[in-house]
């Protein structure tokens, strides 16, 4: 990765914008693993991954929405795993219960 593009990532970084909905539990050369947990109705903030894998812990009703206004609902059953393009986005859990996943994000 170049140095421009390492500063980029770094500034949409959602273990330093959102410490509080995102946790690295593994960081290699290869990998980051980040435990992500929204309490009933949270939102975000923007923010942005690489090209991830995402293991759904529990049931995930989430609105995502995206810099240009556009907005996506991702609804899916715990245990289910997910792949996600790299994108900048702001997640918010609909639900009225926790929700929870761990995010490999590849490098």
């Amino acid at each position: 990765m170049s140095t421009a593009s390492a500063v980029q990532a770094a500034a949409h970084d959602p273990v330093r914008l959102d410490p509080g909905h995102y946790r690295v539990e593994l960081e290699n050369e290869k990998i980051r693993v980040l435990r992500v947990r929204y309490g009933p109705h949270e939102k975000s903030v923007m923010h942005a991954h690489g090209p991830l894998v995402e293991i759904n812990l529990t049931v995930a009703h989430l609105t995502v929405t995206y810099p240009d206004g556009r907005t996506e609902t991702i609804q899916a059953k715990a245990g289910q795993v997910l792949t996600l393009p790299p994108l900048e986005r702001l997640p918010e859990n609909l639900s009225d219960f926790p929700y929870e996943a761990i995010a490999i994000e590849l490098k």
